[in-house]
């Protein structure tokens, strides 16, 4: 059965609570550096003050880019949001290397972190960042950014255009899936919508049954979003308010699908499935954003909605990239993540596991458009790549 993800422990960004601790931890910090360097004979060195590690990769992408000229299969599993995406990295590998196979499945974040716990996959894809637990517990472990995603909001209200895109805020989304709010003509769903003629039609919610990212980062819109009206902390599996009608999917291509036979439904689905909902006559909605404004997910949102949130993420790539600053942002958007363990099986596991990587954070590789494109991502900002790179760096036999 997948880990539960618990990820209380993390503050989200920008939270009281969050600069209050590290207020207090650099309080502390400054103290224990002062008694350090009292007591040693030799000056102590400076501490870097970034938080994205260095701007420019101490080890290069090419030097990792190292494919093996053995054969050796990898095995990758885990997120149905980076699934497309990985599919197409795995295509080119097999013409450019085929000495490297990758076998990959779309089987939930949930399971992928738990497959790279347990070491049955090379390879954990997931939308959601290591929880504190699983940080412990496992600290051969490193999660690593790849790309930036994003999620939209998809409905199927019968009467109202596909091609018009319904302003919802997290606190709608929260009446929504807590069942307050139960019809697509609600004053509190017209009122965001002037001159929208929003059919009657009732409102069915459709949340993930299997342990996902998308889960996670949703629960996260609407905690970040609407605090006093969403008390459910956000994780890859919650308990959902019991709301008649409500109904559960497996994967993105299931909510896809499912909403997709569902009149009224609303669903959260990850933006490499746009395509595939928007070919199903599905509907996406533009979400309200921190600064007010409501936006759908465009590369220019979500690469706008990234740059809130490039200088603050850490070494470890842990951060949650809900609400962000800029006034055009997307408000939904996350790293993409690699769970890998530092200690592969052998050598040239670790070799081809390094190549792979290296090579899809690589702009002149899989994070050029060619690949991105197609399901709507966009690449790492310069400095996050560097950082990728060294954790990439780090894997060994």
């Amino acid at each position: 059965m997948p880990t539960r993800l618990s990820r209380a422990a993390v503050p989200a960004v920008g939270s009281r609570r969050s600069r209050s601790e590290v207020a207090s931890g650099l309080v502390v910090l400054a103290a224990v550096a002062l008694l350090a360097a009292a007591c040693s004979s030799s000056p102590a060195p400076k501490a870097s003050t970034s938080t994205t590690g260095p701007t420019s990769a101490a080890v290069s992408l090419s030097s990792l880019e190292n494919w093996p000229t053995a054969t050796v299969a990898l095995q990758e599993t885990g997120s149905s949001l980076l699934f497309p995406l990985f599919n197409l990295w795995v295509q080119q590998i097999a013409k450019e290397w085929p000495s490297v196979s990758v076998q990959t499945a779309s089987t939930g974040s949930g399971a992928g972190v738990t497959a790279a716990e347990t070491a049955t996959a090379n390879i954990g894809a997931s939308d959601a960042y290591l929880a504190p637990a699983a940080v412990q517990q496992y600290p051969d472990l490193e999660n690593i950014p790849v790309a930036i995603s994003a999620q939209q909001v998809n409905y199927n209200i019968p009467g109202l255009p596909s091609t018009t895109h319904l302003k919802l805020s997290a606190k709608v989304l929260a009446g929504i899936y807590q069942g307050s709010i139960t019809n697509w003509d609600s004053p509190k769903i017209t009122s965001l919508n002037p001159g929208v003629t929003i059919p009657k039609v009732g409102i069915v919610p459709i949340h993930r049954a299997d342990s996902s990212g998308d889960t996670f980062l949703f629960t996260s819109f609407l905690s970040t979003g609407d605090p006093s009206g969403w008390t459910i902390a956000p994780d890859t599996t919650v308990t959902w308010p019991n709301v008649p009608g409500a109904l559960t999917a497996m994967g993105n291509g299931g909510m896809v699908t499912t909403c997709q036979s569902t009149p009224g439904c609303a669903a959260y689905v990850g933006v490499s499935y746009l395509k595939q909902a928007t070919a199903a006559g599905l509907g996406y909605a533009a979400l309200q954003n921190k600064a007010g404004s409501f936006e759908t997910p465009t590369a220019a949102s979500i690469t706008a909605e990234a740059q809130s949130f490039t200088t603050s993420t850490p070494a470890s790539g842990t951060i949650s990239m809900i609400y962000g600053s800029q006034s055009n942002g997307y408000p939904i958007v996350n790293y993409e993540y690699a769970i890998v363990s530092t200690k592969q099986p052998n050598a040239l596991a670790a070799q081809a596991v390094k190549a792979v990587l290296a090579w899809a954070i690589d702009p002149s590789g899989g994070a050029s458009p060619t690949y991105l494109d197609q399901v709507g991502f966009v690449a790492l900002p310069s400095a996050v790549q560097a950082l990728s790179t060294t954790l990439v760096s780090k894997v060994s036999s």
